[in-house]
């Protein structure tokens, strides 16, 4: 009969289309990963508009200013580019939909063809219902539906045959209205991507406007330069608290050290302990492989084109990349410091300190262990004037030193 000789075809042609349909689950895993990013990048770009919206009615500083812009620009670059492969992903899973329509459609006139020669075959052998429905189902003139329902009260032993052609029926309507809210979604996201483009290029030309009235005014440039200093100060001042910190940690030891060893010797003079050697700091690691663009000592800063003194030292970096422990030592701070961001300041034997500026997520805690080459979290723009970077300050004791020296010394 002819629908047992269209079996082994039917069984290949569903074997072709498993891989369209396998293809079309991962893509829809990216869509649903994508969006929960887009959701994600839209509430923080809300929250960062927010904050420079405040700017028309609140003073925030010079550097405050152009940082805040530089972070909101940097956003809005991310958020665009999200978009833009959001949009790609979109348009894959609609030619994949495409596909998979076509496939149906030709699967369905298959069985559909397969039916009209069965109700052909059945007529000539055997009056098994009205002429009326009979003709009219060979010339075409009822829907799928009819045909089916035709079919399925004639023989029982099409039945599966029946089945399989209304699931046909049913999975085209739903790939039919998937493709429609995949379309609708395309335009959504070919519409946000546009605006946000338009808004970049506005977000760029007002930072520039800003830079542009800062690099000409000596009012501003003197505010900025204070404001530098300032962030410094607080810099060393925390520096200096760790440092009174950590000898008067020391002091208690030797204090109750040199106690313990006079007690065991009673009646003898007291002793003075002879000063412990300072343990080496062992091999320094690179915290971030990048392009150094600010370095240690007075310079010509890259942003505002005044002479400042830089502490540190400023490594360009990439969105998610790790940051890395220097040198083996202790969690001395996590805190925010202005001008810095989010920073760890690591405590390293002998009283040197490593400071780690603009993170973007920190995996560390104050009173942690770290060691050598540990991933202590990732590179940001919070507080950066210049994107994403790095700022790197190595202090021994309370005297800053050039830090990428430090990491040459053996």
């Amino acid at each position: 009969m002819i629908f047992r000789r269209l079996i082994p075809f039917v069984l290949i042609l569903l074997l072709m289309v498993a891989p369209a349909f396998a293809a079309k689950k991962s893509t829809s895993s990216q869509l649903a990963t994508q969006r929960a990013e887009l959701k994600k990048l839209e509430s923080n770009l809300a929250k960062q508009r927010n904050k420079v919206k405040l700017l028309e009615s609140e003073e925030k500083g010079v550097l405050n200013t152009i940082a805040l812009l530089d972070e909101n620009l940097n956003r809005t670059k991310e958020y665009v580019q999200l978009l833009a492969k959001n949009e790609s992903t979109v348009k894959t899973s609609l030619v994949e939909l495409n596909r998979e329509l076509d496939s149906l459609d030709r699967e369905i006139e298959r069985r559909n063809v397969a039916m009209r020669l069965r109700i052909r075959e059945l007529y000539i052998h055997g009056n098994y219902g009205p002429v009326e429905e009979i003709l009219a189902a060979l010339r075409g003139e009822t829907s799928p539906e009819g045909q089916i329902y035709y079919v399925n009260r004639l023989l029982s032993e099409d039945k599966e045959k029946v089945e399989r052609l209304s699931w046909l029926l049913r999975e085209r309507a739903l790939k039919k209205r998937e493709a429609s809210v995949r379309l609708s979604e395309l335009h959504t996201l070919q519409s946000k991507k546009a605006a946000e483009e338009e808004g970049l290029k506005n977000q760029i030309q007002t930072q520039g406007n800003v830079l542009a009235t800062v690099q000409k005014s000596k009012n501003l440039q003197r505010k900025a330069i204070q404001e530098i200093e300032r962030n410094q100060k607080m810099m060393l001042s925390l520096i200096r608290q760790l440092e009174k910190k950590r000898e008067k940690e020391l002091a208690q030891a030797k204090k109750a050290k040199q106690k313990k060893k006079n007690a065991e010797k009673p009646g003898k003079k007291l002793v003075k302990l002879p000063k412990e050697p300072v343990k080496p700091i062992g091999p320094k690691c690179m915290p971030l492989n990048g392009m150094v663009i600010s370095e240690y000592g007075m310079h010509e800063h890259p942003v505002l084109h005044i002479m400042t003194r830089n502490l540190g030292a400023e490594i360009r970096g990439k969105k998610g990349e790790k940051i890395k422990a220097a040198a083996a030592g202790t969690v001395a701070m996590v805190t925010e410091i202005d001008g810095r961001g989010p920073t760890v300041i690591l405590e390293h034997e002998g009283g040197v300190y490593s400071v780690y500026g603009h993170m973007s997520a920190i995996r560390v805690k104050e009173g942690d262990k770290v060691k050598n080459c540990q991933d202590i979290g990732t590179v940001g723009d919070i507080g950066s004037l210049n994107g994403i970077k790095l700022y790197f300050q190595v202090s021994e004791g309370t005297d800053t030193v050039d830090p990428l020296q430090w990491l040459s010394r053996k």
